[in-house]
């Protein structure tokens, strides 16, 4: 059954007649550009093909009902209590949407969702996003809110921030939001502002390959939120409004101001920084083929200086690379989560095999591992 039969079938179990319509927004997928977002750096996401869809209708007693295909379990709230602290749990994420949108406001009408996904929960695939925006595509429409896509990200990161708790930037909801199928999405996150640019993988015969470690990670506990304070002390260090403001050649005067760890937080997103815009600049000269070492120099700096890797994902990027990737990395906001390696198609196979003996004789759970392919952002589908 399809996302959106079991998604329908639900919502009719749950409220007895058919939605007001389905929509959907995909998980995503970053090529380069980890924990530069809320430094107002650049990143380079995709939106990949798999999705969260929502089905939603309106109702007329001021109250909000969500459900999913995963639980039993309803979340019923009044629209006015619909404000931050008072949900916790997975349901945070859609009613931080509903809050985001004004939905406490008096304005708005009530809402029954229901929610289903294909995008692995903890995955570092931005499952939370999905959510998000497939959330906030459908209220813009139900409530004919008028919003821009950029608007609704913001309202994506403003739920995942103030209702969930998790101090993320804003890369995630435009990636969500912005998706094209065959390119990724350079964005500029100070503006914010999105360029699409052409990725090349099906003239190229590549593919990106996700290595789920089965590590379950969660930004709203403590190793992000203390990555992000180590940043903001580093730009106040050297007097910048945010570490997008530092050029490599200027690092070496904050040696001196910052302790160690600080110093290598700050060197991630800076190097990161540059090597987003090396990134976008190679695909448009010499396509993805020539990409590969930038993937790799990335995952070491998140490796070494952001100390954001665990041992499951390190072995999945040295192993894919030894058996015939072009790169490969964490990606994702880290202590767990995915890798991914670019790969030539016929290499897949190879490469698959290799990590799963990997896991297997390092005594890891066996990974889960996908391919996955460039897609349309949030939309509504029915």
């Amino acid at each position: 059954m399809t996302l959106v039969a079991r998604v329908t079938a639900r919502f009719r179990s749950l409220v007895g007649e058919a939605p007001a319509g389905v929509w959907s927004a995909p998980g995503r997928v970053n090529i380069i550009g980890e924990h530069t977002d809320y430094n107002d750096g650049f990143a380079l996401p995709m939106a990949i093909d798999r999705h969260t869809v929502v089905a939603v209708g309106l109702r007329s007693d001021g109250r909000v009902r969500v459900g999913s295909t995963l639980s039993d379990d309803v979340v019923d709230v009044a629209l006015a209590d619909c404000v931050p602290g008072s949900v916790s749990g997975w349901a945070a994420y859609p009613l931080g949407v509903v809050w985001a949108l004004g939905g406490a406001d008096g304005n708005a009408t009530g809402l029954d969702i229901v929610i289903d996904t294909d995008v692995p929960i903890g995955a570092g695939l931005s499952s939370s996003a999905a959510i998000e925006c497939a959330v906030a595509v459908a209220l813009n429409d139900l409530w004919q809110l008028g919003k821009s896509s950029m608007d609704l990200a913001r309202a994506g990161q403003r739920a995942e921030n103030t209702m969930v708790g998790a101090p993320t930037g804003l890369m995630d909801q435009i990636a969500s939001m912005h998706g094209r199928t065959d390119s990724v999405v350079f964005i500029d996150c100070r503006e914010p502002s999105v360029d699409v640019v052409p990725f090349g993988l099906v003239a190229h015969n590549l593919a990106v390959l996700v290595m789920n470690s089965r590590v379950h990670h969660s930004h709203a506990t403590g190793g992000y939120g203390e990555r992000r304070e180590a940043c903001e002390r580093a730009a106040i260090a050297l007097g910048v409004p945010a570490l997008r403001d530092v050029s490599v050649d200027r690092l070496a005067d904050l040696r001196g101001l910052v302790d160690d760890a600080t110093f290598r937080r700050a060197r991630h997103v800076v190097t990161e920084n540059a090597r987003v815009e090396d990134t976008v600049a190679t695909l448009r000269e010499s396509g993805p083929l020539a990409i590969g070492d930038l993937l790799v120099q990335s995952h070491l700096s998140m490796r070494d200086d952001f100390e954001i890797s665990v041992p499951q994902i390190d072995c999945a990027v040295d192993t894919a690379l030894a058996h015939g990737a072009i790169g490969a990395r964490l990606t994702g906001g880290g202590f767990g989560g995915a890798a991914i390696a670019l790969a030539p198609r016929d290499a897949l196979p190879g490469i698959e095999k290799a990590v799963r003996d990997a896991y297997a004789d390092a005594h890891f759970d066996s990974p889960e591992m996908f391919v996955v392919a460039p897609s349309n952002g949030a939309h509504r589908l029915d």
